[in-house]
């Protein structure tokens, strides 16, 4: 397993839908082992494919949870489906949002509290499983990386010119930017 660097918000993989996996074999799961060792190391809930370079539709996640749902996993070709997204402005305080690809920032979003998601494994075994509050939204945050949309890009416009103004200042808006996790400092500081 290999921690690869974790590309940051200009990158153009993180914005352009990333294409289905056709073939599941031996480079798929060690591209698989690596995410997971990327996400682990990173301290992070969730990583998708475009956050480590790779343009597939695959995320990894580890997150507790008291749904019928295993803690830790991954989706290939994953299918998403969701509960209405709920019409109020997001809390600062319950819904802020943090994303490994806009490093150390965190934004208040609002998402849907349910969740669904089918699609396979690393070995081509179909999964299946709901998943409600905070898990939802890992979910939902994940399975936007591979449509190319990051969670900044879904901002009400408050949060969103700050967070333009973030990206702006800290000169993200390029590409080629990465941070290594395990090298340089946790931008979250766990």
């Amino acid at each position: 397993m290999t921690v690869r660097p974790i590309t940051i918000y200009g990158e153009p993989v993180l914005h352009r839908r990333a294409a289905e996996v056709t073939e599941f074999d031996d480079a798929l799961r060690t591209l698989v082992a690596d995410m997971y060792e990327t996400m682990d190391v990173a301290n992070g809930v969730g990583l998708a494919a475009p956050q480590v370079g790779v343009g597939l539709r695959i995320f990894t996640f580890d997150y507790p949870n008291d749904d019928d749902a295993p803690d830790r996993g991954v989706v290939v070709n994953p299918v998403l489906t969701t509960s209405k997204v709920p019409g109020s402005a997001p809390d600062p305080d319950d819904d802020t949002e943090g994303c490994l690809s806009v490093p150390g920032e965190n934004f208040p979003l609002t998402r849907a509290d349910w969740a669904r998601v089918t699609g396979f494994d690393e070995t081509g075994s179909p999964v299946q499983f709901e998943a409600t509050g905070w898990f939802a939204r890992v979910l939902q945050h994940e399975y936007d990386h591979l449509d190319g949309k990051l969670y900044v890009d879904r901002l009400n416009e408050r949060w969103g010119r700050k967070a333009r103004k973030v990206l702006k200042n800290n000169g993200w808006n390029v590409p080629g930017l990465t941070w290594m996790p395990g090298v340089d400092p946790d931008p979250f500081g766990h």
